[in-house]
């Protein structure tokens, strides 16, 4: 066993790593709280975020967050191949720093990847551990009690690696305090402050813009509401947290946090706009009234019985803000009426009473949020509790609900659902000797080829179709747009036989600085497709680009077929594909560079899906522009593929693809080695090469050559270039010496 041990802790100032705990959906928002409240390195994982701190950066993610539900010290970690493993990391934790003979523990075990032994099993390894640690050093043990222990301890296999940690919170802490009145199927705390921040509540709250929840219950939206604008820390009514009967707790410490809370407390509650929650339950509005009291908020909040046919904004909410709601989806009993027309009354009731206002409303099925007729923006995935639900955000139009029809069952939707139909049978079987004589499963089928479809569509082994639909031009009115895009997602499981839940749609429009990255969603569900006989993960739901760039199939079956006892990098690495076909190939290694994270992890996972391990494939989580300027490293191929336009936090200013090209590229050909090859490519229609720029390269434009088929409708989806170092002769009385020019000049350090 390879292990790290410690007490992981030596002080309130000490540097201690940390682990939070909450819903996987929502690890983005989660990391940028924990850097808002003081922690470092941050890094996402499944089930939450790593991170660095002190103790007071702990108290302070215990009492503020509104996302974890619990943080965890790290105490030892290590590799372990079994139980005695497990033993053994244990016993290296200097247990008298965090409990004695008198405190009551509990030990609760999870295994992921891993068939080390039972999760039970492994606890018990770890209880035993404790009590010997105690019986050698007093004779004398502490007593578990695995229902209110004092202290909790959770430990951790993921595959081969596990962690002891030691938890600071003691329960979840999305249970505030506040909330000892409710009704049934009540809303999770911190699935309703999520709620709330990803319709950027923060920001209408801030100016000034109020917010309505129309089917309140017992409060949890209004409530989380005014402590999210009153500045409000979530846990300052909670009486129990778990460091409180830790050895290594700083009382003093903590207390001067809890005064500072108070302090602000004060100081915001003239910050908070106005909220409102309305119920057509009675019971529901005097919990919720008896629930905002103990939070301190119901000063801030209006609530008052009235059905939802009745909603009306407050006469104090004069400008347009956010409506909320989280209406019954089956466990709530919605009366005697059907749940879908509910959602329909929800989604009238709205455009009538609240034209122009912002909307987020959570359910547990994606047809019920379409139910209402209004058009989400973005969804995201949100467990509350066991179930599932769809988070949309709107934009309320004041127009009438559509019709429960179809728009494309009138005459002219039916003619123009027949020309699309035919457009798709006809480029189908354009595609299929190819696709078969290629063994290609995944492709584009159609681009824009019809222009009343401004869409393209991308089938994935014949299972999933991924849609994108091109911004209108404004010539085209939005009724109309709805009905040509409702044609396409009706028409695409009847054509390619597939489900209609496997047809995800996305819009493709001009993009603002920064937001390239963006994602939007968070239903983080992946699946498996092959190329060239490898494995790669695709995500269809949550970023405007799966995964893989199809119309780069070429490009990445070339650097297979060079990368052989090679050092391939690869720039903007995205997830990570043209280094798996370069490992695949025989690279001698592989270097993939990109600044998300989440790319990142995504590239490893592709290369552990192919079974490609080992040192000698790194990946490095940096800005290019910044690690080309610190590395002195030399590659023989070398792939660079940057975005267009990108705006990153970790380095000054902007990157334009047209106008600092020639720059990033002799940034990248400084480190070639002198028969090595750079392959560049960008998919910025209108780019030309500044090739004067590179005097000692030979640059061939091999744009023709990397289009594959699929994608021959559209001779702009990319370009390509090979450079390769420009051969000189020598000329003088000795024989003729053919030898390699030094190396690119005008090479920037960035």
């Amino acid at each position: 066993m390879a292990g790290k041990p410690g007490s992981g802790y030596d002080g309130a100032m000490a540097a201690v790593e940390l682990f939070c705990s909450g819903p996987p959906e929502i690890t983005d928002l989660m990391s940028s709280e924990a850097s808002r409240l003081g922690a470092a390195g941050i890094r996402e994982t499944g089930g939450g975020i790593e991170c660095r701190g002190t103790i007071e950066t702990a108290y302070r993610l215990c009492l503020w967050s509104r996302l974890m539900n619990r943080v965890q010290l790290r105490l030892a970690g290590g590799n372990v191949t079994g139980p005695d493993d497990v033993y053994e990391l244990a016993r290296s934790v200097r247990w008298h720093d965090h409990l004695g003979v008198e405190t009551t523990f509990a030990v609760h075990a999870t295994m992921t990847s891993s068939d080390l032994c039972a999760p039970n099993f492994a606890a018990l390894r770890v209880k035993d551990a404790v009590a010997d640690f105690f019986r050698d050093a007093v004779g004398r043990r502490p007593s578990v009690d695995s229902r209110m222990p004092s202290i909790r301890l959770h430990l951790h296999i993921r595959r081969d690696a596990a962690t002891i940690s030691l938890d600071l919170s003691g329960e979840s802490l999305h249970r505030r305090g506040y909330r000892l009145s409710g009704v049934e199927a009540m809303l999770k705390e911190n699935v309703a402050a999520a709620m709330l921040i990803r319709a950027e509540w923060p920001d209408i709250a801030a100016s000034g813009g109020p917010l309505i929840d129309p089917m309140c219950g017992a409060g949890t939206l209004p409530i989380e509401a005014a402590l999210i604008a009153g500045n409000v820390a979530p846990g300052l009514e909670r009486s129990k947290y778990g460091f409180l009967s830790w050895r290594g707790h700083e009382d003093a410490l903590w207390r001067r946090l809890i005064e500072e809370a108070r302090e602000l407390r004060e100081e915001g509650k003239s910050a908070v706009p106005p909220i409102a929650g309305f119920d057509i339950d009675p019971r529901a509005i005097r919990a919720s009234r008896e629930n905002a009291e103990r939070a301190g908020v119901l000063d801030s909040i209006t609530f008052r019985t009235q059905p939802l046919d009745r909603l009306a904004p407050e006469p104090e909410m004069r400008r347009a803000g956010l409506v909320v709601a989280d209406p019954p989806y089956g466990k709530r009993s919605a009366g005697s009426h059907d749940l879908t027309e509910l959602y329909r009354s929800v989604g009238a009731t709205l455009k009538r009473a609240l034209p122009g206002w912002r909307g987020a409303l959570l359910s547990a099925d994606e047809s019920l949020s379409r139910a209402t007729g209004l058009w989400a923006r973005k969804t995201n995935v949100l467990h509350n509790g066991a179930v599932k639900c769809i988070l949309a955000g709107f934009e309320i139009r004041g127009e009438p609900a559509r019709d429960s029809a179809p728009l494309s069952s009138d005459p002219i939707g039916k003619e123009y659902r027949e020309i699309f139909t035919n457009r798709l049978r006809k480029n189908l079987r354009s595609l299929k000797k190819w696709l078969r004589e290629n063994e290609v499963t995944s492709y584009r089928v159609y681009d824009a080829d019809v222009p009343e479809f401004s869409v393209a569509i991308d089938l994935y082994e014949g299972k999933w179709a991924h849609v994108q639909e091109y911004t209108p031009p404004p010539t085209v009115s939005v009724e109309r747009a709805k009905l040509r895009l409702e044609i396409v997602l009706e028409s695409i499981p009847d054509v390619f036989g597939i489900p209609a839940k496997h047809v995800y749609y996305k819009e493709r429009r001009r993009q603002s600085a920064g937001e390239q990255y963006e994602k939007l969603g968070t239903v983080g569900v992946f699946f498996e497709m092959r190329e060239g006989g490898l494995s790669f993960l695709i995500n269809l739901t949550d970023y405007l680009d799966t995964g893989v760039f199809l119309d780069h199939r070429i490009i990445r079956a070339r650097i297979r077929d060079e990368a052989r006892d090679r050092r391939f990098l690869n720039l903007f690495s995205y997830t990570g594909a043209a280094s798996v076909y370069a490992a695949a190939g025989g690279a001698i290694s592989t270097t993939s560079v990109d600044l998300s994270n989440t790319y990142t992890e995504w590239a490893r996972e592709n290369f552990e899906l192919n079974e490609l391990f080992g040192d000698q494939h790194r990946f490095v989580r940096s800005e290019v522009r910044k690690w080309l300027g610190g590395t002195e490293d030399q590659y023989d191929l070398i792939l660079l593929d940057p975005p267009t336009f990108s705006r990153s936090k970790s380095f000054a200013g902007t990157f334009q693809v047209q106008r600092d090209h020639p720059e990033l590229i002799n940034a990248a050909l400084r480190l070639l080695a002198p028969d090595g090859i750079l392959y560049f490519s960008t998919n910025f229609k209108r780019f030309r090469i500044e090739d004067a720029r590179f005097p000692d390269f030979d640059v061939e434009d091999i744009t023709e050559q990397t289009i594959p088929f699929d994608f021959r409708r559209n001779k702009r989806i990319h370009h390509a270039y090979r450079f390769a170092r420009r051969r000189t002769i020598v000329a003088d009385k000795s024989p003729t010496v053919v030898s390699f020019g030094r190396g690119a000049t005008g090479a920037s350090s960035h």
